[in-house]
């Protein structure tokens, strides 16, 4: 946790590599991923760089990969998942080899599909030819041909000469166009014959099914004959041979038959070839994609480095973490030592102003958390991380407003089937559900908390519990309970003054003022957790002028807000325990005796606006002595509070500049300036001072009021889940016969898909959000700034599995 507390301290380092050393280098880097290099040929083209070559080799080598990939899932080949141990990055020489390997590959497979396309287009043409043959024979058979042909009223019917006539199929959708085309060129002088395929045909080009049509042109002339075979040139029919003698007819039918059963079982061969070459290449594919995509990114990082005059050396810039610079020098030694370079590599520390990145290293428990803060803005460098102690309040924050024992469990149940099945959850890359599943534990030590508060409630899905015994007792008589539906307690006679001993007494659940009491409960816990957690942003703030040795700010800025806070809020919160210790329902002595309790909040309004207010009867204003002078000494520091923290930073820095001759316009290094005014004027200064006064002090005040959001949606959600018990579930047991039982059963289906689905999926959703904004607006805000940049290191796992997601 400890490294959560503050990113990575970073350093700027230079990377001085022989050119024979660099590739194997910065591989060994990319297995690390703890450098982020900066590109030191920004102004130059990307084409103009030294490696560019070897990355066009890289590019196409993914051609070949993806060419490969396209033809295995054509076949239906399952190609195997990522592997677990990515395969290391290879050397120079096996680059060449698995160059060979892909050509080689490829082109075995281009053979293969063409052969493959060449025997699939044959099959095709004979199995028209087949269909031509067979259903021409009724064609030739009808000897009303010819006499369809004369009723034409065809010129040359009649003049002795033979029909000519020409056969082919064509596609079913072109038929219609086919035939008015043929009436047209001819003048009627031809007559058309056509009967449908019963079977549809494969595409050998696309593989799709297709239904085609035999026809049979009957015609008279060489001139028609000509004016035919261009009508079909341009539909694309396909024109087959076909003899006039019915015994030619079906010798050829035969023929075709026999070539088609040969042509199949080469067809099978052929396929099952493929099949065992597309196998074996599926098996390394993955492996394959892999080490290109590595090859690849390393060359485009060398493509960052600068080459010196001398074109001996390579030098690169890269932020690392401080602690892991030992671990880039063992690279750089394995590097070298991997190509038998004489002359070693060496790191140097740079000194440079460039704000270095963010850096944090998390866990797959932290990393949800993390997130939640760097949705709102990555931390600057080495500023407080508010992620180590959202893991704590973010679930609490959350129970407040779910607080049930019942949506508790099934929240837990739903983190601990993730938790515990994280492995096989995993392989499922759905943007959304990995973003769901990214929260597992954060689900997880919500539905924890939301048990725990469920718990304080007293709430079973909308049911008390009687575990520890009431501190309650009814001293009616058993007629006057049955004849009157409601009766009152007098806690002086009926409250043992025993207090329940863990949460809210159950009696509380059975009462008819049972939502007054909660409001007021719940009311003054929501000021009470969100003034302690205000303070605790604002304490943080402290802790970040200490690290980063802005001391004068502590005076100028914390103390002031912490005042203001404390004073006014932190006060108020006081009053509340206050009245809770000192004023119960049976109290006796003279100003504390019961209904004399006074109004935290009408106290806390008189006292802001310097008001008084006569008491009831014997009662008294104040809880206590000297309260009143007390008030209007905290609200008198109070407001000097808000012109010491508007002047006194703008004047301190007017002071500095003073002191040291220089005017508004120059450079100043001055320990006070948090946000980087050396170079601003003084106008500016006081702008902006006083902006951030007023946003301080009305966010004070709003975001207190901000975090009774954590009572309403509490109440809501209590509300809501007895809504429904009501009105669902006690169909079932306002029966007293076995009737009751089969309602019983009948009922909790909808009850239970209600529950789930809009009390713990809708409702958790609503308070998931508003946790998420108090943390974001109310907490961070105090002390967070989120002006800095993530640390992109050069990183293999960390690029292939982006890749994967994508």
């Amino acid at each position: 946790m400890g490294a959560m507390f503050r990113s990575e301290e970073m350093s700027m380092v230079q990377l001085l590599i022989q050119p024979e050393a660099a590739y194997q280098s910065v591989a060994e880097l990319g297995e690390l991923g703890i450098a982020q290099f900066r590109d030191l040929n920004a102004d130059i083209n990307m084409f103009q760089r030294k490696y560019t070559s070897e990355i066009r080799r890289c590019e196409e080598m993914e051609r070949k990969i993806g060419y490969i990939r396209r033809e295995i899932v054509k076949d239906s080949v399952t190609i195997p998942d990522m592997p677990e141990e990515i395969p290391r990055t290879p050397n120079s020489r096996e680059i060449i080899d698995l160059e060979a390997q892909l050509e080689k590959t490829e082109n075995e497979i281009v053979e293969l599909s063409e052969n493959n396309h060449a025997l699939l287009q044959n099959f095709m043409e004979l199995t028209e030819l087949k269909h031509v043959l067979a259903k021409t024979q009724v064609f030739f058979s009808d000897k009303s041909n010819v006499q369809n042909l004369e009723a034409t009223g065809g010129e040359a019917a009649n003049d002795g000469k033979p029909l000519g006539f020409v056969a082919g199929v064509i596609t079913r959708e072109r038929i219609i166009g086919f035939e008015r085309m043929l009436w047209r060129v001819s003048r009627g002088n031809i007559f058309l014959r056509q009967a449908a395929l019963d079977e549809a045909l494969v595409d050998p080009k696309t593989g799709d099914s297709v239904h085609k049509i035999v026809f049979v042109a009957f015609f008279q002339g060489e001139q028609l004959k000509s004016r035919v075979k261009k009508v079909c040139a341009g539909y694309h029919a396909s024109l087959y041979p076909c003899p006039n003698e019915y015994n030619e007819r079906e010798e050829m039918l035969r023929g075709v038959r026999t070539r088609i059963e040969d042509l199949k079982m080469v067809l099978g061969q052929t396929q099952d070839q493929r099949q065992r070459v597309l196998l074996n290449v599926a098996k390394e594919l993955p492996n394959w994609e892999i080490i290109v995509k590595k090859v690849k990114a390393i060359y485009h990082t060398l493509n960052m480095f600068n080459v010196d005059v001398s074109k001996k050396c390579l030098f690169g810039e890269a932020w690392v973490p401080t602690v892991s610079l030992q671990d880039v020098k063992t690279a750089l030694v394995n590097g070298s030592a991997a190509v038998g370079s004489a002359v070693p590599s060496f790191l140097n520390i740079i000194e440079t102003n460039e704000d270095p990145p963010t850096y944090y290293r998390t866990n797959k428990f932290t990393r949800g958390f993390q997130n939640l803060i760097e949705s709102y803005g990555i931390a600057t460098y080495r500023e407080a991380n508010p992620a180590l102690y959202t893991i704590i309040t973010f679930p609490f924050l959350f129970a407040i407003m779910f607080g049930d024992l019942g949506h508790g469990m099934i929240l837990l149940l739903l983190g601990l089937w993730m938790v515990l099945w994280e492995k096989t959850l995993d392989k499922n890359k759905e943007e959304i559900w990995q973003l769901f599943f990214g929260g597992r534990y954060i689900i997880l030590l919500m539905g924890i908390f939301s048990m725990y508060t469920g718990f304080v409630y007293n709430d079973l899905f909308s049911k008390g519990m009687n575990i520890f015994g009431s501190g309650w007792s009814i001293n009616y008589n058993t007629s006057t309970v049955m004849e009157n539906k409601e009766l009152q307690l007098n806690p002086t006679t009926d409250y043992s003054e025993t207090v329940y001993w863990y949460g809210l007494d159950p009696l509380w659940m059975l009462a008819t003022n049972k939502i007054i009491f909660l409001n007021s409960f719940k009311m003054k816990l929501s000021i009470i957790f969100g003034v302690v957690h205000m303070i605790f942003g604002v304490s943080m703030s402290l802790v970040n002028h200490n690290h980063f040795r802005r001391n004068i700010n502590v005076l100028l800025e914390f103390i002031p807000q912490m005042l203001f806070l404390v004073l006014l809020f932190a006060y108020m919160c006081f009053m509340m325990f206050f009245k809770w210790i000192m004023y119960s329902a049976v109290t006796d002595e003279d100003h504390l005796k019961p209904g004399c309790a006074p109004s935290v909040l009408i106290m806390f309004i008189n006292m802001m606006l310097f008001k008084s207010q006569e008491p009831l009867d014997t009662c008294k204003e104040f809880m206590f002595d000297g309260q009143d002078t007390l008030q209007v000494i905290f609200i008198v520091l109070g407001l000097i509070c808000i012109p010491w923290l508007l002047l006194a930073k703008p004047f301190y820095i007017m002071f500095q500049r003073k002191k040291k001759g220089t005017d508004h316009g120059s450079e100043v290094a001055h320990q006070s300036s948090s946000n980087h005014h050396d170079d601003e004027p003084m106008s500016e200064i006081f702008i902006h001072q006083a902006i951030h006064t007023i946003e301080y002090i009305l966010s004070t005040i709003s975001h207190t009021a901000s975090y009774l959001r954590l009572w309403a949606l509490s109440l809501a959600h209590a509300q809501l889940s007895e809504v429904l018990y009501n009105m669902v579930f006690t169909i079932g047991l306002s029966n007293d016969s076995y009737v009751g039982a089969i309602l019983i059963y009948l009922v909790f289906w909808p009850w239970s898909v209600l529950t789930i689905g809009i009390l713990v999926g809708m409702e958790g959703l609503s308070a998931f959000l508003h946790t998420l904004r108090l943390h974001w607006v109310e907490f961070m805000s105090k002390f967070y700034d989120g002006l800095g940049y993530a640390f992109m290191p050069f990183s293999f796992k960390a690029m292939l599995e982006q890749e994967e997601a994508e």
